[in-house]
């Protein structure tokens, strides 16, 4: 089994089944290892007296074996070799309380023991494990010599008695005594064995009660104490009394259950205050939704009801400007009288525009068109007011700009804005430069001027409605005292920039001038009207789009 399937096997597994296996591993490895170390020694020791038995016992058996083979020869008295290889036989299958005895003769030892007949040969005997599995288990092997006693019978030929040596030491035979293993080592092992698995089984016993009792039980409380929690019994408490960290463990679940069941009144408590503020917040909203109807209702009616006698004051005043009989003095009074209407006329089409660019009822004329030519005509209408204060104007734009696919009135009054403004806070003797260029499928177009320049903080504020920068404010600059407006002009570029899918920004420097840049889309798709502003409904703008839609259409039949 690999790691990871290990690793998924007890990932996957309880808790309980976890501990179990880990300290049956761990038991088994310390009581098998043990058990083994043990076993090792004591049979080690065991194998050292079972030698040592073995050798006094082959040496014993051996002298025993030699007195019962003279014994048999001396009994029955062979006369003939067919008789003395019976009795050699005779001795080669007795066996002695399970001990397998024989003599073996010269030639036979030469050709079963030549693998250790030399070591035999100079130590005289030798004991090893049976070469051969059988019922036995070790091998006894001793060198028979002959003594001077045994010269007395076999060094004769005529007694026909084997083997015939001729004096003392000389080898007359090898005895083969062989044993089976010792029972006390095969009972030692059987117990060792024993005791190992009964000692394994009393632990994997007594971790399972352990494990059980000690440790998953309290979990198991525990885990059906969250599942009724979570099912909305936040009365429920969980009691453990061991004495221990699971005890523990239970002061701390319950002390985090009554912090959580404080902190959900509390929060209860504040979604009863939001819910009761989200209601007022709802009824200023609404009561703001009225208010800026009615202001839009306003501004449609009254700019409607402005312009018509302001219309008819223009009329009046180009009347009378073509009378022969009035001084100069009075025609310079009804120039006045002209231009303050002019001006009238301009404020009350700029707050129209921004009603009706708020509504979302400004819609998009869009056709191509040379941007060339639209320049020539901003730079025409604006270059009178550019001389008078000796003003350098002009404009520049990239060879290669296709023709654009735009609204054009509504960018001639982007850029006449623009312009416009720049002319107006730019001193005598400046410059005010057009740039337009072509990156890939957007227009830039730059206005740049020489003009006394807006301070850092105000320059996002100038975009918003009704909003000048300091330096127009201030009392002591001469564009405060020269230069008047309401504060629409930029607020009215952005939000067309906005309707052209473009934007507006400024970089600019406080005694030396201003730069704004537009960007737009070359080619503008056909979509669908301008959505309202978010401080209108999507309800009650329409009818304000229809008064201001209507008042632009009877100003300019009028103005025209």
């Amino acid at each position: 089994m690999s790691y990871q399937t290990l690793k998924r096997v007890l990932g996957e597994s309880s808790l309980e089944r976890k501990c179990r296996f880990a300290f049956g591993i761990a038991m088994l490895v310390l009581i098998g290892g043990s058990f083994y170390i043990y076993g090792s020694f004591t049979e080690n020791q065991y194998k050292d007296e079972i030698r040592n038995q073995n050798l006094f016992t082959g040496r014993h058996l051996t002298s025993s074996l030699l007195a019962k083979a003279h014994w048999k020869g001396l009994e029955t008295e062979p006369t003939s070799h067919e008789e003395i290889e019976d009795i050699w036989q005779d001795l080669n299958r007795e066996e002695i309380k399970g001990i397998g005895t024989k003599l073996v003769d010269l030639d036979t030892a030469q050709r079963d023991y030549q693998e250790v007949i030399d070591q035999l040969l100079e130590e005289g005997e030798h004991l090893q494990p049976t070469p051969s599995s059988g019922r036995y288990d070790y091998q006894y092997l001793q060198v028979v010599r002959a003594t001077e006693v045994c010269l007395g019978c076999h060094a004769y030929k005529a007694l026909d008695v084997k083997p015939v040596v001729q004096e003392a030491g000389a080898l007359m035979a090898v005895a083969d005594i062989r044993f089976p293993e010792q029972s006390m080592l095969s009972f030692s092992r059987a117990i060792l064995i024993s005791s190992a698995i009964f000692t394994f089984s009393l632990a994997m016993l007594l971790a399972y009660f352990i494990v059980r009792y000690v440790i998953v039980k309290p979990l198991k409380h525990l885990k059906d104490v969250s599942d009724e929690i979570s099912k909305g019994n936040l009365n429920l408490r969980s009691d453990i009394n061991t004495g221990d960290e699971f005890e523990e463990l239970s002061h701390a679940f319950n002390r985090m259950l009554r912090s959580l069941v404080h902190m959900q009144q509390q929060l209860r408590r504040v979604n009863e205050d939001l819910d009761a503020k989200v209601d007022q917040l709802a009824q200023a909203n609404m009561a703001l939704f009225e208010m800026n109807r009615l202001k839009g209702d306003f501004l449609a009616t009254v700019s409607h009801e402005l312009r018509t006698p302001l219309n008819s004051i223009l009329g009046f005043s180009e009347v009378l400007d073509t009378s022969e009989k009035l001084s100069n003095k009075q025609h310079h009074w009804i120039h006045n009288i002209q231009n303050s209407g002019k001006m009238l006329l301009a404020l009350i089409n700029d707050i129209l525009d921004l009603a009706k660019i708020e509504s979302g009822k400004m819609d998009l004329r869009i056709e191509e068109f040379s941007l060339s030519d639209l320049l020539e005509g901003v730079v025409s209408m604006v270059r009178p007011l550019a001389e008078k204060k000796n003003i350098d104007l002009d404009y520049r734009m990239d060879a290669a700009l296709p023709l654009l696919r735009q609204d054009a009135p509504k960018m001639k009054q982007i850029v006449d804005n623009l312009v416009s403004n720049a002319v107006k806070f730019t001193p005598e003797g400046g410059r005010v430069q057009i740039e337009a260029e072509h990156d890939k499928d957007q227009l830039l177009l730059r206005v740049s001027d020489t003009g006394i320049g807006i301070v850092e903080s105000d320059q996002e504020l100038i975009f918003e409605k009704f909003r000048q920068g300091s330096a127009v404010r201030s009392e002591d600059d001469w564009a405060a005292r020269e230069v008047s407006g309401t504060g629409l002009g930029l607020s009215i570029v952005k939000e067309l920039c906005r309707l052209l899918e473009g934007e507006v920004s400024v970089r600019s420097e406080l005694g030396k001038g201003s730069v704004f840049t537009v960007r737009l889309p070359v080619y503008l798709n056909e979509k669908p009207a301008m959505e309202p502003d978010p401080g209108l409904s999507n309800k009650e703008p329409e009818r304000v789009g229809k008064s201001s839609s209507a008042f632009l259409e009877t100003t300019a039949v009028q103005y025209d």
